[in-house]
This record gives structure tokens, C-alpha cells and sequence, in this order.
């Protein structure tokens, strides 16, 4: 597989995404109106890997990351090309060298509806509508059904019950993704019984904070696990992203947040969405890249 590409009168070149300056991967961002700050970028980087398309004096044209979920599952993400490179296939070439990389394992991703043909071009097929719903968290929430269960900032020694539990509902272990949360994340859990039935997780990211993951059995458990986080955000900049309609939709819009952007979730190879009334499910992702 070619690592370079030439676009008309000059030529591109992949080079290790960790390798490239990251206030250049800032700057394109920037150009696609994406909210990612340098430092997102480089967590972003030292969980997942990709490349970067730069010409010769080094500017970036174009991005591409996968993050592996175990030996069989990775999803791709930041995806991205500037408008220069877009029309000359460079998309479609970035998405060959992830391939390359990637090869053996089922593939998800979240597809902004500029990038849906090529992916479908490309073998991935429909599964459902993300929104992402933010804005500034609205002074008053609504009221919620009676909370079965306590809310609790779990201990340290129950991060392996958080992993297990979203297992369960993503259907591969992103251990590596919720240890690297963890120090970045306000975490609350649903105790009920004495175990953990869901969790939530708040951190800084672009333009105030993202709630997500949110992984939860049942709409009114991920209401509460999504509250207790807007509660602490009133007034801020909050972003979640979820599939759900009815009444997560419905709260989320009543925290005067509203659906700033569509995007499609795909799958190459297995069927990523499985739901299973009454068990675990993801609520909030993580994020478009992350799943």
C-alpha cells in the first residue's frame, strides 16, 4: 500500500499521527469547524493511533485515528480532509491506510453526512442516527421519576465493575478507553442492591464539557446518571451524544440542549448495535471518534 499520494502539482505523504505537531492537527480542526482543542488532541492521540496526510513543508492535510477495542474491534474516527484534498480522492485514501492497519477486525464509526457515500462506498452500512445535543445547561432541570437505587461517586477498587458493565452494553471491553477516562472524568454510578447497574462520566472537551459515557438498563436510570452531571453544569457549555429518542430526547431538550449536528452510526463486518430489553445499553457515547 502506497504511502503517498499526488494531488495535482504536489505531493502528500502519511506520516504517524503522534509524530506530527499537534497545534497543525489544531488548525485543521479548526478549518472543518470541529470543537477539538490541542489538548484533545492529544489524549485523543495517546489512546488511538492514525495518520496525518502532510506535503512537504509539513502542513497537514488531512487526518485519519482507530482505536482498538480488544483483538477483533477497533472504531475509526477524525476522519478528515481539507477542502484542497477532499475533491482528489485523499478521504478514500486515508480510509486504505486505516484499513491496512486495521485488518482483521470489525469496524465502527460515526459518519458526518459529508463523509456517508464514501463510507458506504467503502463497505459500511447504516445502523442509527447519533445527535448531539448542546448548548449552556438551562438554570432550572426538570423534575425526574423517584431514583431507585443511590448515586455515588464509586470507588477506585470498582473501575473493573464500570468495565465490565460497559462491555455488556458496547459488546467489546474498551478497558483501555475507561482507564484513560478515568482521570480526566467526574464518574457517578447507579448502586442498587448493592452493585453497580450503570454509570456516567463528565470531562472537558472543546467548548465546555461532554457527558459520556453514559451506560444504563433503562431510560429512567440513564436520566438520573445524565442529571446528576447537567446539575453541576448549569449555565456551562455541556454536549451529549446519544441514539435514544423519547425521553432521554425529550429531558435533553428541556436542559435547553438542542441537536447542533446528525451523524450516522456504521459497521463494517459485525453488527454493532445489539440491544437487549433490560440489559446495558450506551445511553451517551463517549464520544463520535470513540464510540
Amino acid at each position: 500500500m502506497p504511502k503517498s499520494v499526488r494531488l495535482k502539482s504536489f505531493e502528500l505523504v502519511a506520516r504517524d499521527i503522534a509524530d506530527v505537531d499537534v497545534e497543525s492537527l489544531h488548525a485543521l480542526t479548526v478549518a472543518v469547524g470541529w470543537p477539538h482543542r490541542p489538548k484533545d488532541w492529544d489524549w485523543l492521540r495517546k489512546l488511538g493511533r492514525g495518520y496525518a496526510v502532510v506535503d512537504g513543508i509539513g502542513r497537514v492535510f488531512g487526518s485519519a485515528m482507530w482505536f482498538p477495542y480488544g483483538e477483533d474491534f477497533a472504531t475509526i474516527g477524525l476522519v478528515i480532509t481539507t477542502p484542497r484534498a477532499q475533491a482528489q480522492g485523499n478521504g478514500r485514501w486515508l480510509m486504505e491506510q486505516v484499513f491496512e492497519q486495521c485488518r482483521g477486525r470489525d469496524l465502527g464509526l460515526n459518519s458526518t453526512r459529508a463523509s456517508h457515500n464514501l463510507y458506504v462506498s467503502l463497505g459500511f452500512r447504516n445502523e442509527a442516527t447519533v445527535c448531539m445535543y448542546q448548548g449552556l445547561v438551562a438554570d432550572s432541570l426538570p423534575n425526574l421519576p423517584a431514583l431507585k437505587g443511590e448515586l455515588i461517586e464509586p470507588p477506585a477498587e470498582t473501575l473493573e465493575e464500570l468495565i465490565e458493565l460497559d462491555t455488556q452494553a458496547f459488546g467489546s471491553r474498551r478497558e483501555e478507553l475507561i482507564k484513560a477516562l478515568e482521570p480526566i472524568s467526574t464518574i457517578r454510578a447507579l448502586n442498587r442492591g448493592g452493585r453497580i447497574v450503570g454509570y456516567s462520566m463528565c470531562r472537558e472537551f472543546g467548548r465546555g464539557h461532554v457527558i459520556g459515557p453514559v451506560v444504563a438498563s433503562n431510560d429512567e436510570d440513564a436520566l438520573h446518571l445524565t442529571a446528576i452531571h447537567l446539575e453541576d453544569l448549569k449555565g456551562q457549555f455541556a454536549r451529549v451524544d446519544t441514539r435514544e429518542t423519547g425521553p432521554v430526547a425529550d429531558f435533553l431538550q428541556t436542559c435547553d440542549l438542542r441537536v447542533a449536528e446528525r451523524v450516522t452510526t456504521m459497521s463494517k463486518g459485525r453488527v454493532l448495535l445489539n440491544r437487549i430489553s433490560g440489559q446495558p445499553w450506551i445511553y451517551g457515547l463517549a464520544g463520535h471518534a470513540l464510540g
